[in-house]
């Protein structure tokens, strides 16, 4: 099949750490990626590379039934999704079988294999090699599984532990020679001090997020949390759509991160459509990882994002996506670096406005009371900004059903940039 992308004067391939692709949408480690049927029918559908589902030593893990919840929103939309399945249930030896004829017949592919067993270097010196022979291009450390197997030192206990992950991360580029991408859990209070210790031990690259911990819902007839396991339930593993800001951020964290500077990522989380891919690559990430949305929509989901990325870079005359990674960095900071001098007022289109009323109930009952509920002669309804109790907070905005019926208009102050730092209202500035 080819991609529609090729009509295009745009070249989506990439190169990240070492390990070439022919576009940056890789299937994350996960259901999707467990065998080789689902991994072939991915690459037919023109994914750019998957993250074999993790392997870990024998026996294999047992899964338990259900496995899967969901946060719904409206009319049944998959807002969030949990998981409390663990890593292959599947005999090693089979999974490098199939891993081993995969490449071979897909050798274009980027084939990655995440790997998770306990945390002592025999294991890691035993399975390494096994793994390189198969011929794969690189391996993903899954240092973040936030549920079970905890009596094998694994997962979230040691993503949780920089020292752990310099270790773990060193005694993998010791025992292959394949590239070493290091995902990352977001179940930690700073990303940087995780994403700083593998790069201390010489990881290639890291990946991120892993799932957060999550309890998604509680069947209140039966007083068990969801998934059911019998009369039983657990904390999983939360991804799709709702994660996406969480994950943008702690991406954009480890980018601008001084200590960290150079160390390409590979951004997951909540990648639905080729505007989620590309804000992902705005902020630092050199390819992207997708599972929900490909559990939820199918493998085909790929030909839409390609193109739509693609179309994207054409329009704003990017012709690698080495042109795009890393853009919006500059322009990401701390608060306190902003300018408090700049002001923007809200400006509703009374051409498209509906007259619902949302913004008024929303900036009268919660905000900052700035917006005029007038009667029309007609006996209708008309909404205005009243300007000068305008703080500019986008909250009228973002309630509004119709989108661009109101903006947010910036204002000419007159005032140069000032930073919270220089701020004379700011007690502490003088130290800041």
């Amino acid at each position: 099949m080819k991609a529609p992308t090729r009509q295009l004067d745009v070249d989506l391939a990439i190169e990240f750490a070492g390990i070439r692709s022919p576009n940056p949408f890789w299937l994350a480690s996960a259901p999707p990626t467990d065998k080789a049927y689902n991994v072939e029918r991915a690459f037919a559908a023109g994914w750019g590379g998957v993250v074999w589902k993790t392997l870990g030593e024998d026996p294999p893990a047992v899964n338990v039934s259900s496995r899967y919840s969901a946060h719904f929103g409206h009319n049944r939309d998959v807002l969030g999704f949990n998981n409390i399945e663990l890593i292959t249930d599947r005999p090693l030896e089979t999974n490098l079988r199939e891993i081993s004829e995969v490449k071979q017949r897909w050798p274009d592919r980027a084939l990655i294999v995440s790997l998770m067993v306990p945390c002592v270097e025999e294991s890691w010196r035993a399975i390494l090699p096994r793994v390189e022979a198969t011929g794969a291009d690189g391996i993903e450390l899954n240092l973040g599984c936030p549920h079970g197997m905890p009596e094998r030192g694994m997962g979230a206990a040691v993503g949780q532990n920089p020292d752990l992950i310099e270790q773990v991360t060193r005694w993998c580029k010791t025992h292959s020679r394949l590239p070493v991408i290091v995902k990352l859990t977001p179940n930690i209070t700073d990303i940087r001090a995780a994403s700083r210790a593998a790069k201390l031990g010489g990881a290639d690259a890291v990946s991120l997020i892993n799932t957060v911990n999550s309890i998604t819902s509680v069947d209140l007839d039966r007083m068990i949390a969801r998934p059911i396991v019998g009369h039983q339930s657990t904390h999983g593993g939360y991804c799709g759509a709702a994660v996406k800001p969480i994950a943008l951020n702690m991406v954009a964290e480890i980018a601008r991160d001084p200590q960290s500077a150079g160390l390409p990522i590979c951004g997951i989380g909540g990648i639905s459509s080729w505007q989620d891919a590309a804000e992902f690559v705005a902020l630092g990430a050199g390819a992207v990882q997708v599972c929900t949305a490909a559990m939820l929509h199918g493998f085909r989901i790929v030909e839409e994002l390609q193109d739509g990325l693609a179309r994207w870079m054409v329009s704003k005359g990017y012709r690698r996506l080495a042109d795009v990674t890393g853009r919006a960095v500059d322009n990401t900071t701390d608060w306190k670096h902003l300018d408090m001098n700049f002001q923007t007022i809200a400006h509703i289109d009374q051409q498209q406005c509906i007259q619902c009323g949302r913004c008024y109930i929303a900036c009268e009952d919660t905000s900052h009371q700035s917006i005029a509920k007038l009667a029309e002669e007609d006996g209708t309804r008309r909404y205005e900004i009243i300007e000068a109790a305008c703080v500019g907070c986008n909250l009228c905005q973002i309630t509004c059903p119709v989108e661009g019926c109101i903006s947010m208009v910036p204002q000419s102050t007159g005032k140069p940039f000032m930073s919270w730092d220089e701020d004379p209202r700011n007690p502490f500035r003088e130290l800041a």
